[in-house]
């Protein structure tokens, strides 16, 4: 058994409609009433979630927004590069992994709102994370990217939305 096998069955991952495979391993009891959250929530949300996740080269975590910050952690494996594109259009790029000599990132806050994609940097290989949302996260704020769309939104990032979505409506 491969080890990315071994972490899809020893932790009970599922496939992600992102892309890659996850469980979700916390939810706060605690919740946020929706009257002390602004208007990009309907209802109310946990204090915070944490999700495993598992990512591997032969796909990516097409672009998709939610309306929290999202703290990716690393875990193990390849390093994952990440883009983020803000509501203003502007493109980042960062490192997600263990080799902090080279500017790799061993967690990364995306913010909320944000569109953001994943993609591993090594062949035959996966990215084992974690992340961590608050609010808590709720598939009602969860929207992936309609290339598209996003393209119309961002021309200038055109090329890499194309690469990294899934959905051409």
């Amino acid at each position: 058994m491969t080890r990315m096998a071994q972490l899809i069955k020893q932790f009970s991952l599922l496939p992600h409609p992102e892309g890659g495979y996850f469980r979700e391993n916390y939810r706060s009891s605690g919740e946020i009433k929706s009257t002390s959250l602004d208007s990009n929530y309907k209802g109310s949300r946990n204090y915070s979630t944490a999700i495993y996740f598992l990512l591997t080269s032969d796909t990516f975590s097409a672009f998709h927004k939610i309306n929290q910050d999202e703290i990716w952690h690393f875990y193990e494996g390849s390093p994952i590069r990440l883009f983020t594109i803000s509501e203003k259009g502007v493109l980042s790029e960062h490192l997600i992994g263990s080799d902090f000599n080279n500017g790799q990132l061993p967690q990364l806050v995306v913010p909320g709102t944000h569109w953001f994609a994943a993609e591993i940097l090594d062949p035959n290989s996966y990215a084992f994370v974690g992340c961590t949302v608050a609010p808590g996260f709720d598939f009602a704020d969860f929207v992936l990217a309609e290339r598209e769309s996003l393209s119309v939104e961002f021309p200038q990032h055109s090329d890499l939305i194309h690469r990294l979505t899934r959905i051409d409506a």
